[in-house]
């Protein structure tokens, strides 16, 4: 691996000789300057990946040192440093862009600690500057593929959060990729190396799940037969992925909050507490804000998990993306069948044009599954879509095929597409809102929940009342 080059500026020799001593026992390559003015000229020549300077000096100061370096490259951090610490100075230097602030006199801990902090940052925003400038070129399974503008937005969004700590809330419908949002943030954050541990809040009931969550001591209850680490402490370091978060039962949200707030929790049956360093990725296909209005969820644990939000977009929403993800899908499972990847006729894109796809990015990546499976002669035809798709619109019909059906079979296929119709254009009109969709239908959230999962072939899993 290279070492990363460290730039320090200080217009103390004795500085400048402790700084070097420090850092090249732990293995940066470093370059010292005791003169401000040619900062450019060295740092052009040198080109370091974290540069120290000194707040006050003759010539030019840190904040003018600082500010050359952020305008020369935004990714690469700035560390200030000075014996003249006041507030106005830590919090003019942090808007101007310093990564981190120290003050004189230091131990050799807390400047190994905040150069290595600055190197690991600058390692990833890189990596992540490489990762968009590949995203719209990668093909595969991953579900975040997409050019359009929507998804382009958010992906650069999403490599600039990568790197903090903050608590991020992903919301949208099912299938749109929200623990694949949380696997890219988790892989580029500073927590990369640590556990990313998945958990599904809405797969057990809340007892089981509360000694998931925290884990349990031996004989804290009836079949607790050993002691049990618990998925939070597993995550230790790392990250933890909340899914389905809004199905956290009252009780388990309050613990969850405690967490939080005190960085620490507790087994069940343990009266001692754990030190616990997360990040918390949340994600739910309900409204939040509507829960909180209703009393279901805490607003101030609302509050704590959503300090950057995503909404990821529905399919039927990213404006071009569908071609270049059934292309990618198509490609992925050719290669597993050991086949070429068939061509998709006109008629044939014209009827995935139209599909409302209610499962979105996961029914797309299912329907291609089953067209290369089945394909025999390497064309995707109108046909062909009759089994891939739950149900399709055929452009310019002039008649609808039920018509020759039986009188039972034609009301059930007709009462099908127009139910995916309906629904189709009611989440529209409410931005994909269930909630607010489900008031205009005048039915209740259960019920919506159901027609979706009807709609993309699924067991209906009904979300509290």
């Amino acid at each position: 691996m290279e070492r990363t080059r460290v730039l320090v500026i200080d217009d103390e020799p004795a500085m400048l000789e402790n700084c070097e001593r420090l850092l090249a026992r732990e293995g940066y390559e470093c370059s010292t300057l005791a003169e401000p003015l040619r900062f450019r000229e060295v740092a052009a020549a040198f080109d370091p990946g974290v540069i120290i300077t000194d707040l006050r000096m003759p010539g030019a100061d840190g904040m003018t040192i600082l500010a050359a370096g952020v305008a020369d490259d935004p990714a690469r951090p700035v560390i200030v440093m000075t014996a003249f610490a006041t507030v106005a100075s830590a919090v003019a230097a942090v808007r101007e862009g310093a990564f981190d602030y120290i003050t004189k006199p230091f131990t050799a801990d807390q400047l190994l600690v905040a150069v290595e902090r600055a190197a690991r940052y600058r390692a990833l925003t890189v990596e992540n500057r490489t990762l968009r400038r590949q995203v719209a070129r990668t093909t595969g399974a991953d579900g975040i593929l997409g050019s359009s503008p929507v998804m382009t937005r958010l992906l650069d969004q999403a490599a600039q959060v990568a790197p903090t700590d903050a608590n991020v809330l992903i919301t949208g419908e099912s299938g749109t990729g929200k623990e694949l949002v949380a696997l890219l943030i988790h892989a580029h954050s500073l927590r990369h190396d640590r556990p990313f541990v998945a958990v599904d809040c809405a797969a057990m009931p809340a007892g089981l799940l509360e000694s998931e969550l925290f884990g349990h001591e031996r004989g804290a209850f009836t079949g607790a037969v050993q002691r049990r680490e618990g998925l939070l402490a597993q995550a230790n370091g790392g990250t933890v992925f909340l899914d389905e978060i809004a199905e956290l039962s009252t009780s388990l949200q309050s613990k969850l909050l405690r967490v939080l707030e005190q960085r620490q929790m507790r087994r069940v049956g343990d009266s001692r507490l754990i030190d616990l360093d997360i990040r918390v990725v949340a994600a739910t296909n309900r409204d939040l804000e509507a829960a909180v209005a209703d009393g279901s969820f805490r607003g101030d644990l609302y509050y704590r998990l959503n300090v950057v939000h995503f909404s990821l977009p529905p399919l039927r929403a990213r404006e071009g993306d569908l071609p270049l993800l059934m292309n990618a899908f198509l490609e992925e499972f050719a290669v597993t069948a050991r086949r070429r990847a068939p061509e998709v006729t006109p008629e044939a894109w014209a009827i995935l044009e139209r599909h409302s796809w209610p499962g979105n990015v996961r029914e797309l990546r299912n329907a291609a599954q089953r067209l290369v499976v089945l394909d025999n002669d390497g064309r995707i035809t109108a046909e062909d879509l009759d089994g891939a798709l739950h149900h399709i619109v055929r452009p310019h019909e002039d008649e609808p095929a039920h018509w020759s059906s039986n009188y039972s079979e034609a009301q059930d296929r007709a009462l099908r597409e127009f139910r995916a119709e309906y629904v189709r254009r009611l989440l529209e009109m409410h931005d994909g809102n269930v909630s607010r969709a489900a008031v205009g239908a005048g039915v209740s959230r259960r019920t919506l929940h159901r027609w979706l999962a009807e709609l993309n072939g699924a067991s209906p899993k009904e979300p509290p009342q």
